[in-house]
């Protein structure tokens, strides 16, 4: 395999941090070409330095002079600003792109990535969640390969790796259940920031963490499906696995179901976007059958988990509504982690949002941006309104 050129974005966030030790373990295989961080300077800086990236840029244009300073000696080019990622992913030294930044925030550098023809390694759901059109339609364009790196995601690939043109039944999502599973519902309405932040099996980001406590994360990957795969909505099915083990099943028309497993660990999937189509060597932890003695399933509680359903009606109505809620999901996740609202009061005010929303049955990219804005805002007004 001839060696990769590999910029991260988000390269101190959890996906980010994991991306990293992938290489490290490869370093003849895979060189880091770019690294950008929003506010998290000195774990950048030494990034930079342990991996002797070509640039790195600090979205946060305050921090550009500490981290500029630090990375001169080391002739590590600085730069300031999300622009600056938009711009530099583009370059001809980069093969792949691994979008990993948080939220709606990824949106613009992905499509960048995308009309400069890149090989993307896609970790940043929300980008599919916002515009999968008009992002899959920009690839198909540009010749621009999308590699899944959520382990659901990943795991579906694989299966369908060897039954090209076979007629798909139904891809079947697995979710751990989070940290309520087991909860009623009123002991989940009265859940702490604390509590919602235990997830029992993956290590996460805070945002990402409260997503798969509310099954927003599940009904984002839903969407994310659709547009990865060319899968209808009615043919993804969400099963409750909470061990972790199968990351996702596909079912075909004969009725046999492909699976992929492994434990719960994000560099499996990061490596193998990165090595595609070979597979590497990776220091993990191997499955053991014989320990795990059994694997257990069940169907999705919807009125303990609005959120799926929530999901299922935004993909269905199609048009700007998933991008709608997506930006009042992020804005509700950001207060509940502000102690400013309840847990239930996330989905409350993403149902809101999505009924008040300004519908638009074919958006452009500017419409996406607009409707993101506008969201946002009206969240941000729903929120005040529920602490006073």
């Amino acid at each position: 395999m001839n060696k990769k050129h590999i910029a991260i974005l988000g390269s101190t966030g959890s996906i980010g941090r994991q991306a990293l030790d992938v290489i490290r373990q490869h370093r003849d295989l895979f060189q880091v070409e770019l690294l950008t961080a929003n506010n998290s300077a000195d774990l950048l800086v030494s990034q930079a330095i342990e991996f002797d990236a070509n640039a790195v840029v600090i979205c946060n244009e305050d921090r550009y002079k500490e981290v500029a300073d630090a990375l001169n000696p080391h002739f590590i080019k600085t730069f300031a600003g999300m622009q600056s990622v938009c711009d530099l992913v583009t370059g001809d030294s980069i093969d792949i792109v691994l979008t990993s930044m948080v939220g709606f925030s990824g949106l613009a550098s992905t499509i960048a990535a995308v009309k400069a023809g890149k090989t993307i390694a896609l970790a940043n759901k929300e980008t599919l969640v916002a515009a999968g059109e008009i992002v899959m339609s920009l690839a198909k364009e540009h010749r621009a390969r999308i590699l899944p790196v959520d382990s659901e995601h990943s795991a579906i690939f694989q299966c369908l790796m060897g039954s090209a043109g076979a007629d798909i039944e139904k891809i079947h999502l697995t979710a751990s259940g989070g940290p309520f599973r087991t909860w009623s519902r009123e002991a989940i309405s009265k859940a702490t920031r604390h509590e919602a932040l235990k997830h029992p099996n993956w290590s996460m980001g805070s945002k990402i963490t409260i997503d798969s406590a509310t099954m927003m994360n599940k009904g984002l990957e839903i969407i994310e499906a659709k547009w990865l795969f060319g899968t209808p909505g009615d043919k993804i099915n969400v099963v409750v696995h909470p061990e972790s083990i199968i990351h996702s099943m596909v079912e075909y028309a004969d009725g046999s179901v492909i699976a992929q497993m492994g434990h719960p660990d994000m560099r499996e999937a990061i490596q193998f976007a990165f090595s595609f189509p070979e597979r590497l060597t990776l220091d993990n932890r191997k499955l053991d059958f014989a320990q795990l003695g059994s694997l257990s399933f069940q169907a999705p509680d919807f009125d303990k988990f609005p959120a799926l359903g929530l999901a299922y009606s935004a993909l269905e109505k199609g048009g700007n509504m998933t991008c709608v809620m997506n930006a009042a999901n992020e804005a509700a996740v950001a207060a509940f982690l502000q102690d400013k609202i309840s847990f239930y009061q996330i989905t409350d005010i993403v149902e809101e949002c999505m009924s008040n929303a300004d519908f638009v049955k074919h958006p452009d990219l500017d419409t996406i941006f607009a409707s993101n804005q506008e969201t946002l805002h009206k969240a941000e007004e729903t929120i005040k309104r529920l602490q006073m």
